[in-house]
């Protein structure tokens, strides 16, 4: 049996949100293992991560680092990688799209947010296009971002859109199947419990009060 869980990271959503969505649709329970700026800048804890950054992920024994590494180890245990190697293959397709666009957002978030938020936000129709036009050549955007059923690569987009939607209200206006599928995937029972809840809604976005 896989559990139990602990999350490793600072007092932000940030890159371990879509982790805790996934959990919490799957009717999962974690920990939750608070690191303070105080204490990590102490410098112990940085020294014992392996690639010397949070988050940090615990499954029994097992320890992970990196956060897409989460999202996949999960997907394996709770059958959300796909019903075969295609669907695999198109789910790591997904997720790398994802990733390249969350490290679009945190450079924006951190590096540049005053000057290049305008910038940021006119070009994204055109960030969003591959996401729409996936969901477009399945089953016409009633289902999920690759097949039938919800993937890790679900999670992590529907997070990564949310935050988007809170940065720029209208975002989404010129993409109606990405919309309509946030809307869709949040509204999960398990999912909408936890996204209503304070645990959601009383974490930052980020760690630097941007959003």
């Amino acid at each position: 049996m896989p559990g139990p869980f602990t999350i490793t990271y600072f007092p932000v959503r940030g890159r371990c949100e879509a982790v805790r969505m996934l959990l919490s649709d799957q009717g999962q329970e974690w920990q939750e293992d608070v690191v303070t700026m105080d204490l990590w800048q102490k410098g112990e804890l940085k020294k014992s991560c392996l690639f010397g950054q949070l988050p940090k992920f615990r499954d029994g024994d097992l320890t992970l680092y990196q956060s897409n590494a989460f999202l996949r180890h999960l997907a394996r245990t709770y059958g959300l990688y796909g019903k075969d190697q295609r669907e695999a293959a198109l789910l790591d397709m997904v997720n790398d799209g994802v990733e390249d666009l969350r490290l679009k957002y945190i450079q924006l978030i951190y590096q540049n947010y005053e000057n290049g938020k305008a910038a940021y936000v006119e070009a994204l129709p055109v960030q969003l296009r591959p996401f729409e036009t996936l969901l477009s050549q399945n089953r016409a955007g009633k289902a999920f971002i690759v097949g039938d059923q919800i993937s890790f690569a679900d999670y992590n987009l529907v997070e990564l859109l949310r935050n988007h939607l809170v940065l720029a209200p209208g975002c989404l206006a010129s993409c109606p199947l990405l919309a309509a599928y946030v809307e869709r995937v949040s509204a999960r029972p398990h999912l909408r419990t936890y996204l209503e809840s304070a645990a959601h809604r009383d974490r930052p976005i980020n760690g630097n009060g941007k959003q």
